[in-house]
């Protein structure tokens, strides 16, 4: 025993593994006493210096090393029947130990009886009894001063060893079960593996290329802490399932892109026979005392100006004021009722949620949570087919693009908002017919990164679509995946360093629609300029033969309350009455376009604040301004643009949708009031950027 006393002194001398590793805890102190082999008061302190340790440790290290380290005593009391089977294991425990330990898991397994969820709840009853005769063994242990000291030893050493292993093992088994068996959590976003320990090198574009992971293969401009920071966001990240591809969502994608017309259309007869139908409905109900009611309930209840009220109310804190009104406005409100019960539905909620101090929160659970995709292909083919705000945007965006290209053997397209690339085929199609056959075609795709492991999946799927659709109208084409803010992309990242011969025959073109309105302005970016600006900046930087831009007119950006709501108001109204005009009441596609899309946006600007607040749209006036300020020329309208426009709205469309000229730019609106401006642009080359 003498001699290997000091084999087990150097087995106690070693530093068990540490803590530390896994928590951000300071490590625990040792005692000088060198036979203190109690741990459980210095845990518990460690544990007292968190804050909410309580919360978050007992949950998410169930079975933590220092936790099962800690527990272990009471495991054993509460395990061990007799005196002679604790002693026993003590012994199997110091050979397996000395040993060499090849089956480390089959071990782990058989020698951990309890799950750790299972254990804890054992450890919060009380302890059972020791019997008398385990008192007197354990004083006739005790008698033998030697042995009472190797025992220790043992047991501080080979124990101690013995429950660290047990428990890595325990715990690698737990998190195995959660990492997918094809190992596709270590697929990096170019589908290099993460495991690689070869330096990272830029591979060229192929055909359907990727920016090597959301726009992060550019080089390092922006400094070490802004790659610090993304790497470490994109680390904290929770996995997010990806959105299952259903078979009915792969073919409604593939007839909007091959055949988006002859869908369109259809839409429209049906919605023509759907609206007749309605209006039939609503002659032979609508007369007689019906109609009185109706008449004297409107001019009793003037919602219009119960939401303003409401707001006032809301801008001063007068909660009781608020709370009245916003009772009278649910009351005659209604999800499927008329445009502005409708309307008034949408506003409330936003109304209410500014007055109870949560609108960043719903706003984030209402983005959380998503649409399926087949809902969101049957509203988009129904707006389209009610609504000509998209379809005009693509035919005067296609139009000026094949006028750019006309005579060039390369077309390099930037577009900023790729969302699901529903534009492009269009451009396919019109390119394959072309005379000399079509150019080659490269679309950059740009959008903001995706919660997730995978930010650029969607853009990503939308050029693997985009891809077979110009393969089926035999049209070369490339694609690169950008997921990153609009302000963070560069010149470099597109891959433009062309040289003069080649720059010669590639047309570049720029094109943005309806997303700028969702970049910060001045009122949140003080101390630099705002990301609009420097995305107009990038613009001109690249020099592009066309930019092609399209906003929301909306005056429901300024800072102050009251003034942002009245124009809300103003501007929403148009979009639900012009809604009620062309779609059924009845129609639950019109229901999601109201619910998921108008009022989330609507919702944000009222309840939100600072840069939680995401829609910002400015008069077209005022991008006019921006733009000449960024160093961009504003080009002439092409009249036969504006005339092929002006006969589809005619011909295909409801009266009422307006389109007017005003300054180079093409406008669209419904009764009278401007909702969307169109207009081309160059990079003026004698421009000093101010920034």
């Amino acid at each position: 025993m003498a001699a290997a006393a000091p084999q087990l002194e150097e087995l106690v001398d070693l530093e068990p593994f540490s803590p530390s590793l896994f928590l951000d805890l300071p490590p625990t102190p040792h005692s000088d006493d060198p036979n203190d082999d109690d741990l459980i008061l210095p845990f518990i302190s460690r544990m007292l210096m968190e804050d909410d340790i309580d919360d978050k440790f007992f949950y998410q290290f169930p079975d933590h090393p220092a936790l099962l380290h800690a527990q272990q005593p009471y495991a054993q009391i509460l395990d061990a029947p007799s005196d002679d089977t604790t002693t026993n294991s003590f012994d199997d425990s110091a050979s397996a130990t000395t040993n060499n330990t090849t089956n480390s898991a089959a071990t782990a397994n058989a020698s951990w009886p309890y799950d750790p969820i299972e254990l804890s709840q054992l450890l919060q009853s009380p302890p059972h009894p020791v019997s008398d005769n385990h008192d007197a063994d354990v004083g006739d242990t005790r008698s033998a001063p030697e042995d009472d000291k190797d025992l220790k030893l043992l047991f501080s050493a080979a124990d101690n060893m013995e429950m660290l292993n047990m428990a890595f093992l325990k715990g690698r088994e737990e998190a195995n079960k959660l990492v997918p068996t094809n190992n596709t959590l270590f697929a990096g976003f170019d589908g290099a593996s993460l495991l690689k320990t070869e330096p990272a090198v830029d591979e060229p574009t192929l055909m359907f290329g990727r920016s090597g992971g959301s726009g992060r293969g550019r080089k390092n401009r922006h400094g070490e802490e802004d790659d610090l920071e993304a790497e470490t966001g994109r680390s904290s990240k929770l996995m997010v399932p990806p959105q299952e591809d259903t078979a009915a969502a792969s073919e409604m994608f593939d007839e909007i892109m091959f055949n988006g017309y002859e869908v369109i259309m259809k839409g429209m007869e049906e919605l023509r026979v759907a609206m007749d139908s309605e209006a039939e409905k609503k002659a032979r109900n609508g007369g007689g005392a019906g109609r009185r009611a109706a008449r004297a309930k409107a001019a009793v209840v003037d919602l219009h100006t119960l939401l303003i009220h409401c707001a006032q109310a809301v801008a001063t804190s007068d909660r009781r004021s608020a709370t009245e009104l916003l009772k009278q406005i649910k009351q005659n409100s209604s999800a499927r009722g008329d445009a502005t019960q409708r309307l008034a539905c949408c506003f409330a909620e936003g109304l209410e949620a500014r007055l109870a101090g949560t609108g960043s929160q719903v706003y984030k659970s209402l983005v959380a949570k998503c649409t399926s995709t087949v809902d969101f292909l049957k509203a988009y083919k129904l707006f389209a087919a009610a609504c000509c705000i998209k379809k005009v945007s693509f035919i005067f965006s296609n139009k000026t693009i094949l006028d750019a290209v006309a005579g060039k053997r390369k077309l390099h397209i930037v577009d900023y908002g790729l969302s699901y690339g529903f534009q492009w085929p269009g451009l396919f199609k019109c390119l394959s017919e072309r005379e000399g056959g079509p150019p080659e075609v490269r679309i950059t795709g740009i959008d903001f990164p995706q919660p997730g492991f995978r930010p650029a999946d969607q853009i990503e799927e939308t050029g693997r679509r985009l891809s077979n659709c110009a393969r089926q109208f035999g049209v070369p084409f490339r694609f690169q995946a950008i997921a990153a803010k609009w302000e963070t992309v560069r010149r470099e990242d597109l891959h433009l360093d062309r040289e003069e011969e080649e720059e010669e025959e590639e047309v570049l073109v720029v094109n943005c629609l309806h997303g700028l309105n969702t970049l910060q302005d001045e009122s949140v970016v003080v101390d630099s300029p705002s990301p609009r600006d420097v995305v107009l900046n990038n613009i001109r930087d690249m020099r592009p033969h066309v930019f092609v831009q399209c906003v929301v007119n909306g005056a429901y950006g300024a800072p102050f309350f009251l003034t942002r709501f009245r124009e809300t108001l103003f501007f929403y109204s148009s979009q639900f009455d012009m809604l009620d005009a062309t779609i059924p009441r009845d129609n639950d596609e019109r229901l999601l376009i109201e619910r998921d899309i108008l009022g989330r946006c609507a919702l944000n600007v009222i309840a939100c604040e600072g840069a939680d607040r995401v829609d910002r749209p400015e008069t077209y006036k005022q991008w006019l301004v921006r733009n000449h300020r960024a160093g961009l020329t504003q080009l002439p309208l092409q009249p036969q643009v504006v005339e092929l426009v002006r006969d589809k709205v005619k011909k295909l469309y409801h009266k009422d949708f307006v389109i007017d000229v005003d300054h180079n730019w093409l406008l669209q609106g419904w009764k009278g009031r401007i909702l969307y401006a169109m207009s081309t642009w160059v990079a003026d080359r004698d421009h000093k950027s101010l920034f």
